[in-house]
């Protein structure tokens, strides 16, 4: 798999990750990124032939690595774990942005299932902007068999639909898992049954609902915030 950009290659550098190859143009300069290439295999190539290896900015740099390694669900279960769900999410783009606000928001791990979902790709790594390295993340064959499991080691399952709670009413304390809908088709209706709460943000403009990744920042840090709280 190919990680492309500088923040994502520095992240991967800085944690020592295994990295195959490092494509370096021509023309790049970025002392830092340069002085951590250090005993790395280099290869300094034109723009074209970046360009043809990746469809993203680049920016004058790509990293070929092995594939994403996916944890296993119970490296996830922490003490007073807070957890995301993705119900077969589909964009790559919603994906990574969902990861870069699950690590600034400290959550715990992401779960997503094996089948019709968005994966790790050199996408979802660029979009990140290198928080996947910070975030760990379990496939799973069956998401409401994950969900009875989850309940079963003391976790509140708390998914989002517009009609629900308002969020900021729910209290998001203790076990938590937050599971966040298909970008055009919303939870599916064994997940939302399967819920012990559902999460609304209430609307006040013409537009109905709002993008994956944003709906999910607004109730990540809402939850956040709410578990802060002595």
């Amino acid at each position: 798999m190919y990680i492309y950009g500088k923040n994502s290659v520095m992240e991967s550098l800085k944690k020592k990750e295994e990295i195959k190859k490092v494509f370096l143009s021509s023309h790049f300069h970025e002392p830092e990124i340069q002085k951590l290439l250090n005993n790395q295999n280099v290869h300094i190539v034109d723009k074209n032939k970046l360009d043809q290896m990746v469809k993203g900015n680049h920016q004058g740099i790509i990293a070929e690595v092995k594939d994403y390694e996916y944890a296993s669900l119970e490296e996830l279960l922490e003490e007073n774990a807070f957890l995301v769900i993705l119900d077969h999410l589909e964009d790559p783009h919603n994906f990574g942005a969902i990861i870069r606000t699950c690590e600034a928001a400290g959550v715990n791990g992401i779960i997503i299932p094996k089948d019709r979902s968005v994966d790790v790709t050199s996408t979802v790594v660029r979009v990140s902007v290198g928080a996947i390295s910070n975030v760990k993340i379990a496939q799973v064959t069956n998401l409401v068999n994950t969900m009875k499991y989850l309940k079963e080691k003391g976790f509140w399952i708390v998914g989002t639909d517009m009609n629900g709670t308002p969020y900021s009413k729910i209290d998001y304390k203790g076990n938590l898992a937050l599971v966040i809908g298909n970008e055009g088709k919303g939870m599916s209706s064994l997940v939302e049954k399967n819920c012990d709460f559902i999460a609304s943000i209430p609307m006040n403009g013409t537009i109905n609902s709002l993008n994956a990744s944003v709906a999910a920042g607004i109730i990540i840090f809402e939850a956040v915030k709410n578990r802060n709280e002595l």
